[in-house]
């Protein structure tokens, strides 16, 4: 399971600089394929060949004077909650403020993991003139610059250094895992109630490391798997104005443990922007997906209901919406075994190993039937193609000039594999490279 990495601390001191810096590392040291999950507030990174996770907090405080000490002290928390490793940036040209101290306060009063980060240091001059830092109280001190990337290699060394390195799960090894995402008061814990039952003595707690979500060993009809239901809002952050903040930050940690996600939405609500954000982040981290819109009793119904609403759903998740897409009701248990039937599939799916003969066969007479368009009276010729032994569906086109192949060919290419075979569910990746 991924650690999560948070960077706070009041506006303006370069977080979300560091921030593009350590999503682009990935790429940039040991990656050379194209694809890595990047979102505004949210990337993934590798240092000395472990990932992580990224959440920048900048970009969430608004731009008023009156509302920053509440932002941030909000932000704070919630890295505080979340995080496994906290970077608190603080700037050395302005040198230390009250905001600064206040952060500070909040972050010596939890046990956690901190690195205090000096930014803006790009000569001894500034090195020196930043050891005020120092008085923070904090043990581990780093000096970067986040514009140039001084510094950021000996930060990533001691930030993978700090990362638990205990095992999750190693009673559970191969048992499959499902995980129920959603805003709050969706249904999220109802739907798991609904599947679990009375009969608590066939369902085993499984101990868990990720705060407010609960993760239920699931042995009933010749079925194994581990449902993880992540927990809604708790009291302290009913009154929260940044609860997309708060919902996906949660999400996070639970999605990058699943192997398929349960997407639970509200039918009253229909889907909205922050389901979205929901389901790319799923998709980002290739896990499967089963869409569910839940509370279905409650809404009146006409002949076409059912396929209006579907065919909306799916408009809104393009161009990834070769997606199950199922009505429910966790009050009265309405289609929630056959959610799990489904995305029992789904997680096949995601297994699914093609044999390498049987798919140059297929795919090179399709697209030597719908070549991709030249380029500037240049022709691409598609030589050969294999899967890539990766954990998720990825495929890797060899061609003679790989460079002019654009995103809608790549589309048409996913299309046809989705056609011939079985990938709903599950998010694919097409690479194409040089012979």
């Amino acid at each position: 399971m991924s650690n999560i990495v948070a960077i706070v601390g009041r506006p303006n001191v370069g977080k979300s600089t560091l921030f593009n810096r350590l999503v682009e590392s990935r790429k940039a040291i040991v990656h050379e394929e194209e694809g890595v999950t990047r979102d505004r507030h949210y990337g993934k990174c590798n240092w000395g060949g472990i990932d992580f996770s990224v959440i920048d907090t900048g970009g969430y405080v608004e731009d008023s004077l009156d509302v920053f000490e509440q932002e941030i002290k909000k932000q704070v928390i919630l890295a505080i909650e979340e995080a496994d490793v906290i970077f608190f940036m603080v700037d050395v040209i302005v040198g230390l403020t009250e905001m600064d101290e206040m952060v500070a306060t909040l972050l010596r009063k939890e046990d956690k993991r901190v690195i205090v980060i000096a930014n803006k240091v790009d000569n001894n001059q500034k090195r020196l003139d930043a050891y005020e830092v120092y008085t923070l109280g904090f043990e581990n001190v780093m000096f970067v610059s986040s514009v140039n990337g001084s510094g950021t290699g000996d930060l990533l060394d001691l930030t993978i250094s700090m990362f638990s390195k205990e095992k999750e799960f190693e009673d559970t090894f191969g048992v499959p895992k499902f995980t129920i995402v959603g805003r709050p008061n969706v249904g999220k814990s109802s739907f798991l109630n609904a599947l679990v039952g009375q009969e608590r003595n066939i369902v085993t707690d499984v101990a868990g490391t990720t705060r407010d979500t609960i993760n239920t060993r699931y042995q009933k009809f010749n079925k194994d798997f581990i449902l993880i239901d992540t927990a809604g809002l708790r009291k302290r952050y009913k009154e929260m104005e940044n609860v997309e903040f708060y919902s996906v930050m949660r999400s996070i940690r639970a999605i990058e443990e699943a192997d398929v996600c349960f997407l639970m939405i509200d039918a009253s609500r229909g889907i909205g922007s922050q389901d979205l954000n929901i389901f790319h982040l799923i998709q980002k981290n290739h896990k499967g997906v089963v869409i569910l819109i839940n509370k279905w009793d409650l809404i009146e119904k006409e002949t076409n209901t059912h396929k209006e609403y579907e065919a909306e759903v799916r408009k809104r998740l393009e161009p990834f919406n070769d997606v199950p897409v199922i009505f429910t009701s966790a009050l009265t248990k309405q289609r929630v075994f056959k959610a799990l039937e489904i995305a029992e599939q789904v997680h096949e799916n995601r297994k699914t190993k093609l044999k390498t003969n049987e798919l140059n066969e297929l795919m090179l007479d399709i697209i030597k039937q719908t070549p991709p368009p030249a380029v500037k009276g240049k022709f691409i010729k598609v030589k050969y193609v294999t899967q890539l032994k990766t954990y998720y569906p990825s495929f890797v086109f060899f061609a003679n000039l790989p460079q002019y192949v654009k995103e809608p060919y790549r589309r048409f290419v996913e299309n046809q594999l989705r056609k011939h075979y079985n990938f709903t569910g599950v998010p694919i990746e097409i690479y194409f490279r040089k012979k």
